[in-house]
């Protein structure tokens, strides 16, 4: 199950962020990436219903995890069209329609404190009853969504995991629009910020990945989307295509962590030469 969820994941990434840059429409783009991602949990689906899990463990890895890779990404690019369609016209009407969609977020999150508390601290020990089958605790922060749903592809709160991940990405993207929307806040920032990098993009992404594989944010919990996206606004810096960058990383067939290992060496020089002052 593990290699195939890969196998799909990878695919639909890649076929995303080709329409991510392809398609400047917004509601097109969100449209025909749904589209992308219904089809490919249909196929994450069918093979589960086919081959099962070996063990309680990887049922739970995979409706804690994996699932909600997917399933957030779902949640997401369809936010993203109701917002696209429902957005009025105006700098002001916009700014206020957009705070309100943050307050939307927030509700969620007051709503659901004890499970992001939960999730976010990486615990596990009601794993069995958030992400297994059939063994759902009506006590346990259940949310009606759950019993509408198909329970040979659902637990009581994989959905819950998914929701969190997604409004990570869509705060991302409302803050991006009220940033892009307010010119005078990014005067603003554009004069307040002093760092701008100087480096390779292919050397950012680098880094940014490496960090990303360390579970340094969150608790590891952080799309590498969102961590992209602080970078850039940072460090004054547009990485385009990243994770087409990362695979170009991916496939050298020497010297794959190239500005990682000039850090590691540089940094080693550097206490070197000040051991001998």
């Amino acid at each position: 199950m593990k290699d195939f969820f890969n196998q799909n994941l990878s695919k639909l990434e890649i076929e995303i962020n080709e329409l991510e840059n392809d398609n400047n429409c917004p509601l097109q783009r969100s449209e025909a990436i749904i589209l992308l991602i219904v089809s490919c949990l249909s196929e994450v689906k069918g093979h589960l219903q086919k081959s099962g899990f070996e063990s309680v463990d990887d049922e739970i890895r995979f409706f804690k995890y994996q699932k909600p890779t997917i399933v957030a990404k779902l949640i997401y690019y369809n936010t993203i069209y109701k917002i696209e369609t429902r957005k009025p016209y105006g700098a002001k009407p916009v700014r206020k329609y957009l705070n309100k969609e943050l307050k939307k977020l927030k509700r969620f999150f007051d709503r659901n404190l004890e499970f992001y508390k939960y999730y976010r601290s990486n615990n596990s020990y009601v794993d069995e009853k958030f992400f297994v089958r059939g063994k759902h605790d009506i006590k346990l922060w259940l949310d009606t969504y759950y019993f509408e749903s198909d329970h040979t592809f659902s637990t009581s709160h994989d959905y819950k995991v998914a929701k969190i991940m997604a409004n990570d990405l869509i705060q991302v993207y409302i803050e991006d629009q009220l940033y892009k929307n307010n010119i005078e806040q990014i005067a603003f920032l554009t004069d307040l910020s002093r760092l701008n990098w100087t480096g390779s993009k292919a050397a950012m992404i680098e880094l940014i990945y490496a960090l990303h594989s360390q579970g340094v944010f969150n608790n590891g919990n952080t799309d590498i989307k969102i961590i992209t996206k602080t970078f850039e606004r940072a460090f004054n810096v547009d990485l385009g295509d990243f994770y087409h960058t990362y695979l170009e990383l991916k496939n050298r067939k020497v010297n794959r962590t190239k500005f990682l290992d000039s850090l590691r060496e540089g940094l080693i020089k550097k206490m070197d030469e000040q051991d001998e002052k």
